[in-house]
């Protein structure tokens, strides 16, 4: 057995005493006897700082499926206006009249037309601004720059100037516009004035689909029923956050914030965690209150609730930091008060 290092008792002594002894990190020698050896830390300051290495994307080749498509879609544009064209004509030459009819039609489906085509690219051009701005204010807090924070706070309070709720918000946040603030302080001080309230509409709403698709498929007959009701839900519930957060999704946008929403589900595991969640809560007494419609039904809402979760942190402008984060415990736990108020 080896020797018990004897108790040494508390003491002070001074850095010039000759009893003390100071010794690199790195040597392996003992000290004599009676002496105090001492070892300094390494300055955090002159620690090797990890360095990310560049993320290097894939170069893609052409892209002959896209060539495709849009060929086909020109083509499909072409005969349609040929076709069009043809139409009037041919009513010109049969009667005036239907032919100045027939041109007002085109005319205004036309006009529809761009319109469509103009709120589309609007709705896009908008979901990318809200999306580079969660970037931006994403690297600021890291960063802490003032000035790209003050550059940040102006396009948030330009996205919410159309909000009357917010008016309120806006004047207290621009108040503190000049006033000398770190750059991350204050992108925090405008998470709390402009989206405190906006995440609490945001959680009523998740909160209410959820019950909403509990309570259908719970008494729906088929399983069919289900699968249509529980999408026009989620498809519902994603375009009223996006517009609570200022987006203004078309169709486009539609399939670009259900894309981003399935990948953020896919890339943090929600399914597996609300499925988690739900095996731990039913295990726990619940599952023997509730039959087995009523469980399938909770458990669709759960799903819901997580997915409306994904969808505030794609829609959210700002990442949550001051704020504290919409848990789906708290959602569950409303979600089975519901089912036990009604049963």
């Amino acid at each position: 057995m080896s020797e018990k290092t004897p108790h040494r008792r508390p003491a002070t002594f001074k850095l010039d005493d000759p009893g003390v002894v100071v010794m690199s990190p790195d040597e392996t020698g003992r000290p004599a006897r009676g002496t105090v050896q001492i070892t300094p830390e390494a300055d955090p300051a002159l620690l090797p700082v990890p360095i990310a290495a560049p993320r290097v994307l894939a170069r893609r080749g052409f892209r002959w499926g896209a060539l495709f498509w849009s060929a086909v879609g020109g083509l499909v544009l072409l005969a349609s206006g040929l076709g069009a064209v043809n139409l009037i004509e041919d009513l010109f030459a049969r009667s005036e009249t239907l032919g100045y009819v027939a041109l007002a039609f085109a005319v205004a489906a036309a006009l529809a037309l761009a319109v469509v085509i103009g709120r589309e690219a609007f709705g896009l051009a908008r979901l990318a601004a809200i999306e580079k701005l969660h970037q931006r204010a994403t690297e600021a807090l890291r960063s802490d720059d003032r000035a790209e924070s003050r550059a940040i706070v102006n396009d948030l309070l330009k996205l919410a100037h159309q909000n009357p709720q917010l008016a309120r918000a806006r004047a207290a946040l621009v108040s503190h516009a000049d006033d000398i603030i770190d750059g991350a302080d204050m992108i925090k001080l405008a998470e709390r004035e402009l989206l405190a309230p906006l995440d609490e509409e945001a959680r009523r709403l998740v909160s209410t689909a959820a019950q909403r698709v509990s309570v259908v498929t719970a008494v729906s007959p088929r399983a069919l029923i289900d699968v249509l009701f529980v999408f026009v839900a989620a498809m519902r519930l994603i375009r009223q956050l996006a517009r609570l957060y200022g987006g203004r999704p078309g169709t486009l946008g539609m399939l670009r914030l259900l894309r981003h929403v399935i990948g953020h589900l896919a890339i943090t595991g929600g399914m597996a965690v609300g499925d988690s969640l739900v095996q731990q809560m039913l295990g726990h007494g619940i599952a023997a209150k509730l039959s087995q419609r009523l469980g399938e039904g909770v458990l669709n809402g759960l799903l819901t609730a997580r997915l409306g979760l994904a969808a505030i942190d794609v829609t959210r402008p700002l990442p949550f930091t001051a704020l504290p984060r919409p848990a789906l415990g708290d959602l569950a736990k409303d979600l089975l008060r519901k089912r036990d108020d009604e049963a």
